[in-house]
């Protein structure tokens, strides 16, 4: 028998349009967005289904937002698929899809899961404004040649690694100046580059005070032992103690999101099906950089 982990996308796979058609399919869904307009105030839906993007691309929406569109795209696999969620051994979320990954898990509630996840969007705009930056994807390059570049470019402001996705792409996030040095010394190595689309540096101490808050986000809420371990972005290692999980959630805006160890990780521990559930083909793209026959199915929102 296949041992399956599901995978949640994190803040840059939302698109218009997300959610729309499973609503329409599904009354759990609408459900969904019912109760997610209610915690947050707003018609989540409309933003969603109509735009505009550049508010739907924003930190403090956008985050939201996924976390609801995965959670559809997974109540459209219970309903099609009810044995691959039977069989599901263990999960795991980028970034912000940590948090899905824990709601499926069943260690938050969807609406406590989504109001640490308002939560976790607002602190991460404040700090972002309080602290301009950016983030930038190396390609082409390996770990030891990225953390080389950005010492180098730290002569222009802070910049250190924020995402290892798989091999030959790394994210670097840092100051505004460091991170266009960044991008030229990477043309002369070889490599190349792509500027992300995001409010600032995250996964490194520019998020500061932003763990601070999301820890006062966090006590509010219940977290129960999940079904299924969870696996952290920060350590690249299961969890099912809830005070572990709500402690890693803290350092985790901080600390680089080691995805790759995560994908490697659930490889050696059996895992032979994969699942990425939610908006976009990121991640099977990223599995397939690290093991190429990797099975992937995508259950889109």
């Amino acid at each position: 028998m296949s041992r399956s982990a599901f995978l949640f996308p994190g803040q840059g796979a939302q698109a218009v349009g997300m959610g729309r058609d499973l609503a329409g399919r599904f009354p759990a869904v609408r459900a969904l967005y019912e109760e997610a307009s209610a915690v947050l105030g707003y018609d989540l839906a409309a933003v969603c289904w109509n735009g505009p993007k550049e508010r739907l691309d924003t930190t403090v929406v956008s985050q939201p937002a996924l976390f609801v569109a995965s959670l559809a795209a997974l109540e459209a696999l219970r309903k099609d698929q009810p044995a691959a969620v039977d069989h599901c051994v263990a999960a795991a979320g980028l970034s912000l899809g940590e948090y899905t990954a824990l709601a499926f898990a069943g260690a938050l509630t969807f609406a406590d899961g989504l109001r640490v996840v308002k939560a976790r969007g607002e602190a991460m705009q404040a700090a972002a404004d309080a602290s301009p930056g950016g983030m930038v994807s190396v390609l082409g390059l390996d770990q030891p040649a990225v953390e080389e570049l950005c010492t180098a470019a730290s002569s222009s402001g802070p910049i250190r690694i924020a995402n290892i996705l798989c091999p030959g792409n790394i994210a670097v996030s840092g100051a505004v100046a460091a991170c266009e040095a960044i991008e030229k010394s990477v043309e002369a190595k070889g490599g190349r580059t792509v500027r992300l689309a995001v409010a600032g540096a995250f996964h490194t101490p520019f998020m500061k005070p932003a763990d601070e808050a999301l820890a006062a986000a966090l006590q509010g809420v219940t977290i129960r032992p999940p079904r299924v371990p969870v696996w952290s972005n920060v350590d690249a290692r299961p969890h099912t103690e809830p005070e572990e999980i709500r402690g890693l959630l803290v350092r985790q805006v901080l600390h680089p999101v080691l995805w790759e160890q995560t994908i490697r990780g659930l490889l050696a521990d059996g895992c032979d099906r994969f699942y990425e559930i939610g908006p976009g083909r990121v991640l099977a793209g990223l599995l397939k950089r690290v093991q190429r026959k990797a099975d992937c199915v995508n259950v889109s929102a």
